[in-house]
C-alpha cells in the first residue's frame, strides 16, 4: 500500500509512524465506543500512549476545536436567524453534544502527531 499523505493519515486516524495502523479500535460511527484506542499500532507496533497521562494535553486541543465549532454555530445562527440568547445557548449545547466524539478523537490524533515523538517512516 502506498504511503498516505500527512493530512489523509490524520483524517483517517492512522499511526503517525507508519500511517497505516489505526489509532482507534472502532470507527467514529460507533458512537458508544468512540473513545476506545488501540494500545499499539497493528502495523509497526508504535505505542499510542508514550507516557502515563500523555493525553491530558489533548484536552487543550479539544477546547480549541470546541470553541471553533461554537463560533461557527454562533455566526451561522446570527447571519441566518438572529435568534434570542436562549436559542444561542441551546444550539451551542446541542453542538457540544453532537461534536463531542469528533472533538475527542481529533484532539487525541493531533496531539499524538504533534507531541508523540514519532516521525514518518514509510518502510516500516
Amino acid at each position: 500500500m502506498p504511503a498516505r499523505s500527512l493530512l489523509s493519515a490524520q483524517l483517517h486516524g492512522k499511526c503517525p509512524r507508519c500511517r497505516q495502523g489505526d489509532i482507534f479500535i472502532y470507527p467514529l460511527r460507533n458512537i458508544l465506543k468512540f473513545s476506545a484506542m488501540n494500545k499499539n499500532c497493528s502495523h509497526c507496533d508504535a505505542d499510542f500512549e508514550p507516557e502515563p497521562g500523555f493525553y491530558f494535553g489533548a484536552m487543550f486541543v479539544s477546547y480549541a476545536i470546541s470553541v471553533t465549532i461554537f463560533i461557527i454555530v454562533g455566526i451561522i445562527l446570527f447571519i441566518f436567524f438572529r435568534p434570542s440568547d436562549v436559542v444561542y445557548a441551546i444550539c451551542i449545547v446541542l453542538a457540544a453534544l453532537v461534536f463531542t466524539p469528533v472533538s475527542f478523537r481529533y484532539s487525541r490524533i493531533l496531539f499524538l502527531y504533534w507531541f508523540g515523538g514519532y516521525h514518518f517512516e514509510p518502510l516500516r
